[in-house]
């Protein structure tokens, strides 16, 4: 089943229109979702990305989730300052002979520095560039001076998730606002860099909170290239570490309602995979994912090793093939 030939992409969605859509009986959700995918995206296409931690703790946020904060001091953490140019092109060399075609680099910083820090990212964004892979890098805010210079550099995307909605946000995060971090997508589509913006579930938000971040994101135009979603990876000495894992369900209704809203987005099943049957993985590629982040650890929390990224592909692959379906 595909979507009709007049289909087009709206930014108007409502907050009712999307909790419908994602209270939906399940199979018919999915359903919705999967012709919808296969209506823009081959199925079979599934982007490895590979994500690097290049400065590690330290950072001044307060994000109740985030064991790089420098408030949660309960966490054990070994603080990284800002590696070496040859050493994140290295690992960008291993990521690619792995099979990763997406490089992303992450920085614990409020906001992106100036000056000699900032020019060894640029440097970063060069190389990896070079190596034939796209580049992503998240370093907090960023205003248009930075962003255009990121360009000059050759960077793919830059991710600055909203983390949730607007109206739960405050109970997660006091020392950045959501003004804040919108200022920061402004820039970026100023500046014409992709945008990758999405969220985390499982923090004690509501159904209603997941569908107004998403409503959030849908209205910008054109929706973000990349839509990470996330489900909490409750590290011990954050505030949300007691919270319960997120039911595997919840994600494929959170990943299938991403696919229906923003139809041309990558949605990229991203932290909290660890934790999923290779089935229930399935599930949610079919529910509209189509990126995975590849790496035994992003940022600092876990995610599966190779090996079992392997046998998840070859699942995926055609019967009898050893081959893997994912994009190379």
């Amino acid at each position: 089943m595909n979507a009709p030939a007049d289909f087009t992409l709206r930014h108007d969605w409502t907050l009712e229109e999307i909790v419908a859509i994602h209270d939906a009986p399940l199979l018919e959700l999915i359903a919705r979702a999967s012709a919808l995918h296969s209506r823009f995206f081959d199925p079979n296409d599934v982007q490895k990305a590979a994500l690097l931690s290049i400065k590690t703790g330290g950072c001044p946020e307060n994000c109740s989730y985030c064991s790089q904060s420098a408030h949660h001091r309960e966490v054990r953490l070994d603080r990284v300052e800002l590696m070496q140019v040859d050493e994140v092109l290295s690992a960008a060399k291993r990521a690619r002979e792995a099979g990763a075609d997406r490089f992303c680099m992450g920085a614990a910083w409020r906001q992106a520095p100036k000056g000699e820090r900032f020019e060894s990212v640029l440097d970063m964004v060069r190389g990896v560039r070079a190596l034939g892979m796209e580049a992503c890098v998240t370093l907090g805010m960023l205003d248009d001076g930075q962003a255009e210079r990121l360009v000059e550099a050759g960077l793919t995307a830059y991710n600055h998730n909203l983390d949730t909605g607007p109206e739960f946000y405050g109970e997660i995060v006091t020392t950045r606002t959501y003004e804040d971090r919108l200022q920061t997508l402004a820039a970026v589509r100023r500046a014409g860099i992709e945008m990758c913006c999405g969220g985390i579930i499982g923090m004690g938000e509501s159904v209603r909170d997941r569908a107004h971040m998403l409503q959030v994101l849908a209205s910008f135009d054109p929706h973000p290239e990349s839509v990470p979603i996330n489900a909490l990876a409750a590290i011990e000495g954050t505030p949300l570490e007691g919270r319960p894992p997120v039911d595997s369900l919840e994600l494929v209704r959170m990943i299938a309602t991403t696919r229906i809203l923003m139809p041309k987005s990558r949605v990229r099943l991203s932290a909290g995979r660890s934790g999923l049957s290779r089935e229930a993985q399935i599930l949610c590629l079919v529910a509209g994912a189509n990126s995975i982040f590849y790496g035994e650890k992003l940022l600092t929390a876990g995610n599966p090793g190779l090996d079992a990224d392997a046998a998840l592909f070859s699942a995926l692959s055609a019967r009898g093939q050893g081959g893997c379906a994912a994009k190379q």
